[in-house]
């Protein structure tokens, strides 16, 4: 397991503390062979001949399965449903008649050693949570095992990333010829790092081929399914699935990769792994969810909701929030992808239980000050801060997918900070995780603050893509928290280029064109 350090924010006003866990393993002893006399009755009762016949029956048996090939891994094959542009109406599934690995959950005693966060300035965003190390898991609990669901019609939310679409939304809202090239560029580069598995890897350089010399590789090599999520989720938001698209077979070997990671805790599938913790399940728990959403393939559904269950499972039942482990008490970060995800299940028509949002909307009270335009890591910033611009930008946009009015105080107050500040636009130091949360808060506000907005964060991001060598369509900012170091280029690259689809990718929340009924809490 990859032991990271992430650093706490100078704006916390608690002390710094060690959440010390050790990993324990109970020692299991091989059980005793005993041997009695009367084991072998059996034998001195038999004539010589049949004696003979049993060993040389049992000598061929044992030669036959040391000889017999090992049998190969069990691969998921993901094939098109039929007719999956149709709606569904009604889908009966049971997690628990699949053939998912199931892992017995660890101790309750054992836990992870979670490190303070410290920030090198308060207002540089920290995501290194978002790789961070973990491995504990929920105790299985007795929830329904069945589900019947009425999807809803999702075609109003996803079809704006169609092609006739995409261009019309991309003119309308600012996007223009060169960020779609740019777009194009990427997809090309993070397809070229693909590994045989169908899976990506944080370090881009691992796998064949003399087209993997670009510099900075992410350092969490273990978190593959974080990168796999990080990679497919730029294809999808350009419209590219494993029905449609110019990348078709790369996104299906990428769904497949997933599918076969998939592990059964409790009523759900989890993807918490090592390296990526619950960061990891947020992610591939997006994927799920927008691909099924885009193409009604049933095929993805039981993943689809499977995460979204663990997700509802892995909530802090008091405090409301996500961390690395499930249970642990939330911090902005993880919770805003476990949010983006329920959102993405939600567009998708799947089961998701209302209290799940009263417990987000808890922990979001908690971490925020000025009405909810402020926040901090795990607790309120102090009275008269504003809070770090990454978590500003992350709890705004999930008061917004939680159905925020665009007149609340403090989405107003919290809007005119991210305006007041703009996007991080440093050469070497640009900040891609606030970057990624306040372009969509800002899309989504709409008007001249938009226009201004995306003028600088798009013409940026043209301008500093690689256009040459083996990182062309690539981007990386060696960012002051070292957060991109660990992500490395492909991390860096994925964020780049879901900013560039913002234009498409989700529908406005505020306007004639925005989606209804998405988070309501009654």
């Amino acid at each position: 397991m990859i032991q990271n350090s992430p650093s706490r924010p100078k704006d916390d006003p608690k002390p710094s503390r060690q959440e010390v866990a050790q990993n324990q393993t109970d020692d299991q002893e091989d059980d005793e062979l005993i041997e009695s006399s009367h084991k072998f009755l059996f034998f001195n009762v038999m004539p010589s001949w049949m004696v003979s016949f049993v060993s040389h029956i049992a000598l061929i048996v044992l030669l036959a399965i040391w000889f017999l090939p090992p049998q190969k891994e069990k691969t998921v094959s993901l094939v098109a449903a039929e007719n999956a542009s149709e709606q569904i109406d009604q889908i009966d599934i049971n997690l628990t008649e699949m053939d998912f690995e199931e892992v017995d959950p660890l101790d309750n005693e054992v836990q992870e050693q979670v490190e303070e966060v410290i920030l090198e300035q308060p207002v540089a965003v920290e995501i290194e949570e978002l790789f961070d190390n973990g491995d504990v898991f929920f105790e299985e609990s007795n929830f329904d095992e069945g589900l019947t669901i009425t999807a809803s019609d999702s075609t109003a939310e996803t079809g704006a990333r169609s092609d006739g679409n995409r261009e019309k939304l991309l003119r309308k809202y600012g996007g223009n010829a060169a960020s779609e090239e740019a777009v194009a560029l990427a997809l090309k580069w993070i397809a070229n790092h693909q590994l045989p598995d169908g899976g990506w890897n944080l370090d881009h350089r691992i796998g064949p081929g003399g087209h993997r010399s670009s510099p900075n590789p992410g350092s969490l090599k273990e978190a593959r399914s974080a990168a796999t999520a990080l990679a497919i989720l730029p294809f999808l938001g350009n419209g590219q699935t494993h029905l449609q698209g110019d990348y078709k077979k790369e996104v299906q070997a990428g769904l497949e990769f997933l599918m076969s990671r998939a592990k059964r805790r409790g009523r759900g599938l989890s993807y918490h792994e090592p390296g990526g913790s619950m960061y990891s399940h947020g992610l591939v728990a997006i994927v799920f969810c927008e691909a099924f959403a885009m193409t009604k393939d049933t095929r993805l559904l039981p993943y689809a909701q499977g995460t979204v269950y663990f997700i509802e499972d892995a909530q802090d039942s008091v405090g409301g929030g996500w961390r690395y482990n499930p249970g642990q008490a939330g911090d902005t970060s993880a919770v805003g992808w476990q949010l983006m995800a329920l959102k993405s299940g939600r567009i998708s028509g799947l089961d998701i239980n209302k209290h799940t949002y009263k417990l987000a909307e808890r922990f979001l009270d908690s971490v925020s000050i000025n009405s909810g335009a402020y926040y901090g890591y795990d607790v309120a910033p102090r009275s008269g801060s504003k809070g770090g611009s990454a978590r500003n930008a992350c709890g705004l946009l999930c008061r917004m997918y939680m159905g925020w009015d665009k007149n609340s105080p403090g989405l107003m107050d919290g809007v005119d900070y991210l305006d007041e500040l703009g996007p991080s636009t440093s050469p070497t130091k640009a900040n891609m995780y606030y970057n990624y949360y306040a372009t969509q808060v800002m899309k989504h506000w709409g008007g001249d603050r938009w226009k201004k907005w995306n003028s600088k964060m798009r013409d940026f991001l043209i301008k500093s893509q690689s256009k040459k060598g083996p990182t062309e369509g690539s981007w990386f900012y060696n960012e002051t928290s070292h957060t991109q170091e660990r992500g490395g280029r492909l991390y860096v690259t994925a964020m780049c280029c879901m900013t560039l689809e913002v234009y498409y990718r989700y529908l406005p929340l505020y306007g004639e064109e925005a989606a209804d009924e998405d988070f309501v809490l009654d």
